[in-house]
C-alpha cells in the first residue's frame, strides 16, 4: 500500500477486489486479489487557483440588457479573442458604411460618368467607383492625406458627410482604444509573480495551534500598501432552521495585531490562530478532514511600477 502511494502519489486511492461479486474480472490461477487505482473525486472549487470564480447566476431576468446597459466593463471583461473580434468587426463595418456614403453621393450627383470630363467638377475628386470611394475615406480617415483625392466646395451634402464622419470616427477611436488600453493595463497578470505555496498546514507555533502558508513576491518592485483577507466559505443551518450554503466567516489573519499588512519583500508566513473565535476551534483532525469548506485567500495591493 504505502510504496503504491509512494509510486502513484495522493492524487489515486487504492481498492482492493476479490473474484467474488459480480462485474469483476475472472483471476488466473495463484492469483490474489487485485488492486486498482481509483482517482480520487476532486471537489469543485467556489474560486480556482487563478482566481477566477466558478458562479453562474440564473432566473434573473433580462440579464443581456443589464449587461448591454454597461457595455464599456463588458467589453473590458470580454476574452482577448472576442476582443479583438469585435474590435476588427467594428471598424471594419464602419469604415465601409462611410465608404458607401460617399459612393452614394457621388453616383446621385453622376460624378462616376462625369469624372474624365475637363470642365466638370466633382463633390470628391478623383473618385471613379466604390474602391477609390473607400481608399478617399482611409485617406481622409487616418490624415494621410495623399493629395490625388480631395473634396470641393461645390458639394455641401460632401461637407456634412465629412463632419459626421470626423465625429463618428472619434467616437469610434475613443471608445474602442480606450477599451484596449484598459484591458491591457490591467494588473491581473500582476499576480502571476505573487506565488502562495502549494499546502497550508496545521501546528503548533509560540504554543498555540495554528493554521498556516506562505506568500511571496517574485519581482523586484515592491506591493505598496499590500494586505491580506482570508475568507472561510462553508454551508451551515441557523438555529432557525434556514440553510446557507455558502456563508462566509472572517479568518483573523493579524488584523488586530497589524500583522495582515505585508511588507512582501521577502517571502512571508501568514498565520492564522485557532483559538476559541476561530471558525475551527470546534473541529478535530478526523473531522477537519472530511469536512466540506474552502478558505479563498484575498491579497490586494498597489503596483509601484503602474500605480495600477
Amino acid at each position: 500500500m504505502s510504496a503504491l502511494r509512494r509510486k502513484f502519489g495522493d492524487d489515486y486511492q487504492v481498492v482492493t477486489t476479490s473474484s467474488s461479486g459480480s462485474g469483476l474480472q475472472p483471476q488466473g490461477p495463484g492469483q490474489g486479489p487485485q488492486q486498482q487505482l481509483v482517482p480520487k473525486k476532486k471537489r469543485q472549487r467556489f474560486v480556482d487557483k487563478n482566481g477566477r470564480c466558478n458562479v453562474q447566476h440564473g432566473n434573473l431576468g433580462s440579464e443581456t440588457s443589464r449587461y448591454l446597459s454597461d457595455l464599456f466593463t463588458t467589453l473590458v471583461d470580454l476574452k482577448w479573442r472576442w476582443n479583438l473580434f469585435i474590435f476588427i468587426l467594428t471598424y471594419t463595418v464602419a469604415w465601409l458604411f462611410m465608404a458607401s456614403m460617399w459612393w452614394v453621393i457621388a453616383y446621385t450627383r453622376g460624378d462616376l460618368n462625369k469624372a474624365h470630363v475637363g470642365n466638370y467638377t466633382p463633390c470628391v475628386a478623383n473618385v471613379y467607383n466604390f474602391p477609390s470611394a473607400f481608399l478617399f475615406f482611409i485617406e481622409t480617415e487616418a490624415t494621410i492625406g495623399y493629395g490625388y483625392r480631395y473634396i470641393t466646395d461645390k458639394c455641401p451634402e460632401g461637407i456634412i458627410l465629412f463632419l459626421f464622419q470626423s465625429i463618428l470616427g472619434s467616437i469610434v477611436d475613443a471608445f474602442l482604444i480606450g477599451c484596449m488600453f484598459i484591458k491591457m493595463s490591467q494588473p491581473k497578470k500582476r499576480a502571476e509573480t505573487l506565488m502562495f505555496s502549494e499546502h497550508a498546514v496545521i501546528s503548533m507555533r509560540d504554543g498555540k495551534l495554528t493554521l498556516m502558508f506562505r506568500v511571496g513576491n517574485l519581482r523586484n518592485s515592491h506591493m505598496v500598501s499590500a494586505q491580506i483577507r482570508c475568507k472561510l466559505l462553508k454551508s451551515r443551518q441557523t438555529p432557525e432552521g434556514e440553510f446557507l450554503p455558502l456563508d462566509q466567516l472572517e479568518l483573523d489573519v493579524g488584523f488586530s495585531t497589524g500583522a495582515d499588512q505585508l511588507f512582501l519583500v521577502s517571502p512571508l508566513t501568514i498565520c492564522h490562530v485557532i483559538d476559541a473565535k476561530s471558525p475551527f476551534y470546534d473541529l478535530s483532525q478526523r473531522s477537519m478532514q472530511s469536512e466540506q469548506f474552502e478558505i479563498v485567500v484575498i491579497l490586494e495591493g498597489i503596483v509601484e511600477t503602474t500605480g495600477e
